[in-house]
């Protein structure tokens, strides 16, 4: 089980965390939060993606991959499936309302062309 840890709807491991398929969880965190962000703490555009976000008044639930060492490299290569690719996968990864909507680019094409408000609205994030 990983449990939600400070403000930022940030998820760790706990210790008696057993998870055999990486993919079911990635559709359980999709599915359980309005908004989920795969990222790595080191990335840039990680942090951009999740700035963006927060300036928006969303509260993603972020999932750091290179904090879970027990889970992370998995979930990645779980991601990689997802997404279509074969070598690293473009992180952030975004979920909205249970569904994948990609990586940064996608996010904000989205946000530029003006459907990323109504997605978050229709997921819950958003109440404007």
């Amino acid at each position: 089980m990983h449990y939600r840890t400070g403000s930022r709807n940030s998820y760790k491991p706990t210790s008696n965390c057993v998870v055999t398929d990486p993919l079911a969880h990635i559709e359980r965190l999709a599915s359980d939060n309005a908004v989920v962000i795969f990222s790595m703490s080191t990335c840039c555009m990680c942090h951009a993606i999740k700035r963006l976000f927060f300036g928006m008044g969303v509260n993603p639930t972020v999932y750091e991959l290179d904090q879970d060492l027990t889970l992370g490299k998995e979930i990645e290569k779980a991601l990689m499936l997802q997404m279509g690719v074969s070598s690293d996968v473009p992180l952030p990864v975004v979920f909205i309302g249970g569904k994948l909507v990609g990586a940064m680019d996608t996010v904000l094409a989205s946000h530029i062309n003006g459907t990323l408000v109504p997605l978050l609205k229709q997921a819950g994030a958003l109440w404007l």
